[in-house]
Order: C-alpha cells, then structure tokens, then sequence
C-alpha cells in the first residue's frame, strides 16, 4: 500500500499500526557493532549483570528507528521527500531482548512548504509500545511530504 500524499493527512488524524517487531539479542548487537557503539549496556552481558537492569538494554537508537520504520507502510512508503528533523524524542520505559513492539501514530500539524510548491510539511507523534503496554519511546518529528500529483487531483476533481 502506497503512503499518503500531503492532502491526504489531516489534523487529529490517528493510526494504530498494525505491523509489530520482536527485537532479537542478534538486532540489538547488530546495530550497535554496525553505528560503533561500544556502550557496554548494550553488548556486555557480564558488565549488564552488575547494572540496575541486570541484562542489556536495547539500543535506544534502534527503538527509535523501530517505531518510525513501523509506521511507514500507513504513512509515508514512496510519498515523503525526506525527514526534516525531530522536536522531541523520549525513552521513559528500557527496552530488553525479546520485548515485542508496535507503534501509533497521530498528525499533530501540517502546513505547505514555503520553498517548494509541490510539498508540505507534516508533523508526525510516534508512539512506541511494548508487549505489556508500556510506553517505551515517544518522537515527534517533520517529514516533508509530496503533494498529490496534478493528473490525481485532476480526476479527484471529476468524480
């Protein structure tokens, strides 16, 4: 399913992701060996022992790629021109091996671009969610969106 075209968004508007993702020890030590962070929270199991959470967290850079990659399909798959940043992004809740996330996403704002005619900018909330329930990652950001294409609007006109 195609994401949606700037027009097609609208304030308040909601979505409950339906894809959801296990995250694997092997994704967690991927990610981390493959962007060089060598925090040991994340790959050292017997360093984890002797921290508050026993075990290693996941990454939370990964989390966060998680819940905006989750929401892609219902979004912005081949309609977003590129992101423009992030106002907000929290971890209030650790993320382990094996905790299964989904995602929800509410457009908070949107405006057309000031510099390309074709565009707009919308804002996005990402909410990440574990297996339990628990909030585990929050991310507002901006992604510059195409408009629906001038043929589209032509035949939307006419029916």
């Amino acid at each position: 399913m195609p994401g949606l075209y700037y027009e097609q968004f609208h304030v308040g508007q909601t979505f409950e992701h339906t894809v959801r993702r296990s995250i694997t020890e092997m994704d967690n030590i991927l990610f981390s060996a493959m962007t060089m962070s060598t925090q040991p929270l994340h790959m050292d199991f017997e360093f984890c022992k002797t921290t508050r959470w026993g075990k290693p967290l996941v990454h939370s850079i990964f989390t966060l790629g998680l819940i905006m990659g989750l929401a892609v399909q219902d979004t912005t798959y081949g309609t977003t021109i590129a992101n423009l940043g992030m106002s907000l992004v929290k971890f209030p809740h650790p993320v382990f091996h094996g905790d299964t996330i989904r995602a929800t996403t509410k457009v908070n704002a949107m405006r057309r671009s000031n510099s390309i005619p074709d565009a707009g900018i919308v804002e996005l909330e990402h909410h990440g969610f574990n297996q339990h329930g628990d909030l585990v990652a929050v991310c507002v950001r901006s992604a510059l969106m195409n408009c629906l294409p001038v043929a589209a609007k032509s035949d939307a006109i006419a029916a």
